[in-house]
């Protein structure tokens, strides 16, 4: 601390202890005066230093010389009333044990009360004041979004900070809420019918603040909704732990598409869980993607033995490295770069490790990529999880777990298909097992997009909203099964409990997440370009390019032959498999290795057709076999 601002405290812990005794020696006047106006002076006349000095002596462990005026909160002024009482009491008792008269029997009351009222009132007028002064001139009007300790929070907060917008009202999560009032503000409607709450009032406000984090999914949806008819903005407040009572600003966040398309969160059977992964030795290949990473996530809150985090990318797995670490920092953990094409390096690497549980994430899955590169995607998506699968199943794995997609049903392009051939594989291995009871075995679980993973369309649209626009989508029918990446993996962790257990389940059965209703991605662009404060068509543009490669209108999450049948676990559903003999499968993906270790993409997507009938070869194949 500098030489001036010491010299600053001292002036002002001397001020606040000089005005402490002022009013405390005029305390004891006035409270003589109301409880005998016959004799209104003290007796005697030195009293009203003592109760200055009693003032000083009490104020010492009550920290009254310390407290900043301009910061004076609810609890300071709780403290600063203890102070007067108890003051009144020792004063009281010196006059009781010194042989002096109370003017009357009400004296102590109203010595206590009087003592309260002048310590207080003149603290919390200045605080008041201080706000009315330095606030700036509001320009615009909000209504608080939340009831409870968030609202509150976020009200003193608010009243610290200079905000370009003034709380005229609140709106609850319920109805029971309505009437009653929270820092003087009314609870004019509830969030589940805001429409009708926003069309009583006789102004509209400018703003609609959200600060119960609980609030997602179809209620905020209808927020939104009834927002825009008004052409109100709607914003996200900080969390709870960013609103910090020394904090002076008060950073409104836009709401994040993530929160609209959040369905209520199916409950895992965590003393299950723990019992699949609690002491083994888990691997996640692919770690360093959306997927992978969030299973290390996930995994680690359930304390393996050993979490090998595999990935190609040195990058991606650091990064995925280090949020584990800060996460769980107590778990053992392995980082592994290998690419899981590689056969002799995997082999090697699950040797060492010898993991019990794998989860097989890493592939390439960005369709139109992988149509102009479409060996690599065989060779990892199909030829990757055979490896993978064999060397996990030599080395003593008890479970791999497959991660699928919709793609792969009535696939249109090679990443769908390859993925498709993983599927074939991963059954074929799984049925093994189950007649053997001594292998690896095998689940897979099958779902559509992730919400913000790696090369997905929100993540495009943010960074086109970033840039002003436009925001492109293929086609104005193109639509997509969406779901929360946490919201996935913790599905897929409730699939591999389900697929290592006693449960009575199809051999080769796949797992097929719940993936809800699918999206339009042009609506799910309209919504983003209304979440950032802007109007669709208007200041954002929405242009149309035309299908991709491979790309479909729809995607399905069961074939045809695939007959759909509930589970008794929620958020789970199972595909009757379509099962093909495992010496035969392994004799079509040695050939089609062979193909691609060749560089014989044509011999390649032969076998690929052959294999997965329904996919159709892309147009430069058709076309040679016109020729023929």
């Amino acid at each position: 601390m500098s030489r001036y601002d010491s010299t600053r405290l001292a002036a002002s812990t001397a001020l606040n202890i000089a005005l402490d005794g002022a009013l405390a020696a005029a305390a004891v006047v006035l409270s003589f005066c109301l409880s005998n106006p016959a004799q209104p002076w003290p007796i005697p006349a030195g009293l009203p230093l003592g109760g200055a000095i009693a003032i000083w002596l009490i104020g010492v462990p009550f920290g009254l010389a310390r407290l900043h005026w301009r910061f004076i909160s609810l609890k300071d002024l709780a403290v600063i009333a203890a102070a007067g009482v108890v003051t009144a009491l020792m004063l009281v008792l010196l006059m009781v044990g010194t042989g002096l008269p109370l003017p009357s029997p009400a004296f102590p009351v109203i010595l206590a009360l009087v003592l309260v009222v002048l310590l207080t009132a003149p603290k919390l007028i200045y605080r008041l004041q201080r706000q009315r002064t330095e606030a700036p001139e509001a320009s615009q009007t909000a209504i608080l979004v939340g009831s409870g300790d968030e609202a509150e929070l976020f009200l003193a907060a608010h009243a610290k900070a200079a905000a370009p917008y003034r709380v005229t009202g609140l709106m609850a999560l319920s109805g029971k809420h309505i009437g009653r009032r929270i820092h003087g503000l009314d609870i004019i409607g509830a969030a589940d019918n805001a429409g009708a709450a926003l069309a009583k009032l006789s102004q509209k406000p400018d703003l609609l603040i959200v600060a119960a984090p609980s609030l997602t999914g179809q209620i905020l949806a209808d927020l939104l909704q009834a927002a825009e008819q008004l052409d109100i903005r709607v914003l996200r407040a900080p969390s709870l732990t960013r609103l910090a009572p020394a904090s002076q600003q008060v950073e409104l966040q836009p709401i994040v598409i993530e929160d609209l398309l959040n369905r209520q969160q199916v409950q895992l059977d965590r003393a299950g869980l723990e019992r699949l992964i609690a002491g083994k030795r888990v691997m996640v290949t692919g770690a360093g993607g959306s997927i992978g990473g969030e299973l290390a996530r996930q995994l680690a809150g359930y304390a393996p033995a050993e979490l090998t985090l595999l990935d190609s990318s040195e990058f991606a797995v650091w990064q995925i490295d280090v949020e584990v670490a800060e996460l769980a920092p107590a778990i053992s953990k392995r980082i592994v770069v290998a690419d899981v094409r590689d056969v002799n390096r995997i082999q090697a690497v699950m040797q060492e490790c010898r993991p019990e549980l794998i989860f097989h994430a890493a592939a390439l899955k960005h369709v139109p990529i992988v149509e102009a590169n479409r060996l690599e995607g065989l060779r990892t998506n199909a030829l990757g999880t055979q490896t993978v699968a064999d060397a996990a199943n030599a080395a003593g794995a008890r479970l791999m777990v497959l991660i699928s997609t919709d793609k792969a049903v009535n696939p249109s392009s090679v990443m769908g298909a390859s993925k498709r051939l993983a599927e074939m594989y991963c059954q074929a291995q799984d049925v093994e097992a189950r007649h053997r009871r001594s292998t690896m075995r095998c689940v897979t679980v099958r779902f559509g997009n992730v919400l913000g993973s790696t090369g997905s369309v929100v993540p495009l649209f943010r960074r086109q909203l970033a840039l002003g626009g436009p925001l492109t989508v293929t086609h104005p029918d193109m639509q997509r099964y969406f779901m929360t990446v946490r919201e996935a993996v913790g599905l897929i962790l409730e699939a591999s409990k389900v697929g290592i257990g006693e449960e009575a389940i199809p051999d080769g059965g796949i797992f097929v997440l719940d993936m809800g209703e699918p999206v339009k991605i042009v609506d799910l662009a309209r919504q983003m370009i209304r979440l950032a404060g802007l109007h669709p068509d208007k200041d954002v543009e929405i242009r149309f390019t035309g299908l991709r490669p491979g790309e479909k209108l729809f995607e399905e999450l069961f074939h045809g032959n695939e007959r759909p049948a509930p589970t008794t676990h929620a958020g789970l559903l199972m595909a009757a498999p379509r099962l093909v003999d495992m010496q035969a499968v392994s004799a079509a993906f040695s050939a089609l290795r062979q193909a691609a270790m060749a560089g014989d993409e044509a011999s390649a997507m032969e076998l690929l057709h052959r294999l997965v009938p329904e996919f159709y070869p892309s147009s430069t194949l058709a076309v040679s076999r016109a020729a023929e």
